[in-house]
């Protein structure tokens, strides 16, 4: 999902210091397995927590910590299936469901039941029979929009994908390449779950024929196209419609100074497809029990009381709390498009390759 990526650069377009992209502490110098008492998690570079939290980890568990950031979710879970014999951790956390079948397909993990699973909102459990994967966060990649624009110009923001195609919203959407960019990726998966597997390619031919810009990544298209963003707002952007997530409104309130009554930018609630992200006891693992532990903690409220304000994604235990800003500026979508992880890995890599043939060329 990479997330926390996408808000350490939102906070360097507002001119504020950055997240830690890596909270964990108590790395001795050793790969998993130099100490017994070490438990390696391994995760894309978008992990973040609290260091009191990493802290209340050791205590409770009597393990260190040690983190290994290894790129982005994709890069991340092939270099795990590649050394899936030798793994470099005990824990792989980051997979999300648009990879998920790829992981357990090539036998990334081995079962664990997570105490306090039976906490866990019941949407987001998967894999029950085998309990290879627990889920940990979920997040929603959605249109943004600039309210400041739309008000100005007098216009209606778009509300769900139908709009998008709508003459009133030519030239204003910039999205990300489906075939490099994570929230890119998800606004493809949207589309075919709405339209089906013959529909998206429909779906598209009117988008692009509609002015839709397509950039790379997140990062270009947030704080370089998007005009309701302050990186957008320096760069005198022009486009007011954006691929983004559910969470960054609160962000863009968060990270502000002054923070402002409300977000400057909203989300087109009927445009989202929902994310989530897992996490797994490695086949392999030098030290299980320290890893059974950390899946544990990572499901237990400690850390998922913590993890929005650091991920910027939402909890999936029951009763963790939410930050205020994200009930106030970025709820979740009531109804998502989601589609199986079976489904997803069938289709995906001949859906980007026709997404690319049609949109690109």
């Amino acid at each position: 999902m990479d997330i926390t990526k996408k808000v350490i650069v939102l906070a360097v377009g507002l001119g504020l210091v950055t997240l830690s992209a890596c909270g964990a502490s108590g790395d001795d110098g050793g790969g998993s397995g130099t100490s017994s008492r070490t438990v390696t998690l391994v995760s894309h570079n978008s992990w973040a927590v609290s260091k009191d939290v990493v802290a209340a980890f050791e205590k409770q568990s009597g393990y260190k910590l040690k983190v290994l950031e290894d790129g982005d979710a994709g890069q991340a879970v092939n270099k795990a299936i590649l050394t899936k014999d030798n793994p470099q951790g005990d824990v792989f956390f980051g997979v999300d469901n648009t990879l998920l079948s790829r992981a357990l397909d090539n036998g990334l993990f081995q079962s664990y039941e997570a105490k306090g699973s039976d906490q866990l909102l019941p949407e987001y459990r998967v894999d029950e029979d085998k309990h290879r994967v627990t889920p940990v966060d979920t997040g929603d990649v959605c249109v943004n929009y600039d309210k400041a624009w739309f008000r100005k110009k007098g216009l209606t923001p778009p509300k769900t994908l139908d709009d998008l195609v709508k003459p009133a919203y030519k030239d204003l959407l910039v999205v990300e390449n489906a075939a490099t960019s994570s929230p890119g990726l998800g606004f493809l998966l949207g589309t075919a779950a709405r339209y089906g597997d013959e529909g998206w390619q429909d779906y598209w031919k009117k988008l692009k024929a509609n002015g839709v810009k397509v950039v790379d990544g997140w990062e270009q298209a947030y704080n370089e196209e998007f005009s309701g963003s302050a990186g957008g707002k320096q760069a005198k952007a022009d486009r007011p419609l954006v691929v983004s997530y559910a969470s960054s409104p609160p962000a863009e309130v968060i990270y502000a100074d002054p923070k402002p009554d409300t977000a400057p930018t909203g989300v087109a609630e009927g445009t989202c497809f929902r994310q989530v992200e897992y996490a797994g006891l490695l086949s392999n693992a030098r030290n299980p029990e320290g890893g059974k532990a950390l899946l544990d903690f990572l499901i237990g409220k400690t850390f998922q009381d913590d993890m929005p304000l650091n991920m910027f994604v939402y909890p999936v235990r029951e009763a963790a709390q939410v930050p205020e800003e994200f009930v106030k500026f970025g709820p979740q979508a009531k109804e998502p498009q989601t589609m199986d992880p079976a489904k997803i890995a069938e289709n995906r890599d001949q859906w980007v390759k026709s997404w690319t043939s049609l949109v690109l060329k």
